[in-house]
Parts: C-alpha cells; sequence; structure tokens
C-alpha cells in the first residue's frame, strides 16, 4: 500500500489494529529515535502490543530501532510509544513514514513529542546533551502532506517547547534549544556539508523527524521535539563516526528522557 494512494487507507487501516489492540483514547504519542527504546520502560500500566496485530505498521531493519508499540501512562496521562520509526532512506514513502502519526491523530491524539538521535553541529556540543527543537530545515526533499493539507511556519509548538527546556534545565540537565536539519542519509555528512549545515543556521542534524513534525502540526497536534546528541558531526569532533555509537549514547540517554519526558507530560495531568 505505497504512495499517496493507499496513504489514507493505510492510516486508517493501522488506526483501527491499534483500536482493537486495545490502546483506549491516548493523549499524547511519543516516538523515539535511535537506541532510545527502553524510554517504554518507564511507562506506568505497560501494556506492549503484539507486532502481529499491527501489519499496517512499517517495520524498521535499522539497528538500534525496535520496531514496537506499547501504552501505557505517564503521570496518569495515556500515551501511545512508538519505537522503530522507518526513514526514507529505506526506501519507504513519506506517507509510510508518517503513518503512525496520522493513524495517532485519527486515535484522538493531540500531542506529538518526537526524540532523534543527532549529531552535534557545534563544537561545545557533547554526546548525551539534549536540544529542544524551535525549528527544521528540510533537506529530504519530501512532504508527508495530502493535496489540500498545508504546513506554514515552524511546526514546534512554542508552549511546549518552552515546557520541555524549563523542565531540563529544573533537572539540572545539559539542554538547548536549536534547529534541526533533517538529511535524507543513510550516509552521515562530510565535513563540507557539515559547513554548509552550519552556515544555514543548523544546530543538530539527523535522517529522521521533519516529516512527522510537520504533519503532526498540520493535523492540529501540539509538536515538541528533542534531539540527543549522540555524536559531533564529520569536522566538529574527532574520531570515526559509528551507528553502534549513536545507538549505546541514546541508551544511555534514555533514563533522562524518561524523567524529562515523564515530568512534561505529567503536567498535562494537572
Amino acid at each position: 500500500m505505497r504512495g499517496m494512494a493507499g496513504a489514507r487507507e493505510g492510516a486508517e487501516a493501522l488506526a483501527a489494529e491499534l483500536r482493537r489492540a486495545g490502546v483506549g483514547e491516548p493523549r499524547v504519542a511519543v516516538v523515539l529515535g535511535s537506541g532510545l527504546g527502553a524510554f517504554a520502560d518507564g511507562l506506568e500500566e505497560r501494556v506492549e502490543l503484539d507486532p502481529k496485530a499491527l501489519p499496517h505498521l512499517p517495520e524498521s531493519r535499522v539497528p538500534g530501532h525496535a520496531g514496537r508499540v506499547t501504552a501505557g501512562r505517564l503521570g496518569g496521562v495515556p500515551v501511545l510509544v512508538q519505537m522503530g520509526r522507518v526513514h526514507l532512506y529505506e526506501g519507504w514513502s513519506p506517507f509510510e513514514v508518517t503513518r503512525s502519526v496520522r493513524a495517532f491523530g485519527l486515535l484522538g491524539v493531540r500531542t506529538l513529542l518526537l526524540t532523534n538521535a543527532a549529531g552535534g553541529l557545534r563544537p561545545e556540543m557533547r554526546p548525551g546533551s539534549l536540544v529542544v527543537l524551535e525549528d527544521h530545515i528540510n533537506l529530504q526533499g519530501e512532504s508527508p502532506l495530502f493535496p489540500g493539507e498545508q504546513a506554514s511556519g515552524s511546526p514546534y509548538d512554542p508552549g511546549l517547547t518552552d515546557a520541555i527546556e524549563s523542565e531540563a534545565r529544573k533537572q539540572e540537565l545539559e539542554v538547548g534549544r536549536g534547529v534541526y536539519a533533517g538529511v535524507r542519509g543513510p550516509s552521515y555528512e562530510t565535513p563540507a556539508e557539515i559547513r554548509a549545515l552550519v552556515e544555514m543556521g543548523a544546530s543538530a542534524v539527523g535522517m529522521s523527524t521533519v516529516c512527522e513534525a510537520t504533519l503532526g502540526a498540520c493535523i492540529g497536534m501540539r509538536v515538541g521535539a528533542v534531539s540527543c546528541i549522540t555524536n559531533l558531526a564529520a569536522g566538529v569532533g574527532e574520531g570515526e563516526l559509528l551507528h553502534e555509537d549513536v545507538v549505546e549514547v541514546g541508551r544511555a540517554a534514555s533514563r533522562r528522557l524518561v524523567r524529562l519526558l515523564g515530568a512534561v507530560v505529567g503536567g498535562f495531568g494537572g
């Protein structure tokens, strides 16, 4: 079920599968990046859904992307957590990349929290630090929107961005704000490409998030996003860039993200 013709039907089918699996009425959806799957372990009343019950959920083949959906609560708020997003570089269309986001909207989700593993573009950044996204630069050459759907301005909700950064500082986490450059991948960037991204105003670079954020905002969700800096990009830091290192740093950051996003989501129940 590829391309625009089957995109709407695919999202509706996935939403129906999630309902049959018993996800209830989630208010918040969280999409996790490379190595960040341990986040779901912090859910209360956690129920991991059987992947066989979700045949319309595209499955990633990338190491570190677990390919699961878990339902539960954070601070009493009903939450869906997707572990294992798919990417354009795997050959998926932008409609398939965002199928779960569109399905979450059909289930009534109104807040979308995105996390990703990203390369840092500033020399003062350290692996494990966090960047709350204010905006992004879409260099992926794709849009997840249907004809008639329009996106304008930054998709990231200012109030949600403020809440994430404020809570991170309260927890004394190493955090800043910035702009995410979304590239297609799968290759890591060259030093010349990194210099160009810096000139464009980017703070972090990765291969996901922009399609999900764009669609989420377009269909009425409040969108917030956090990049976990897993490495310094080529020409900024020293050493070879390995996906295994990205996953490992992401895993180490999971506990901090559980506390951070758990507190942010818990505030929605007040």
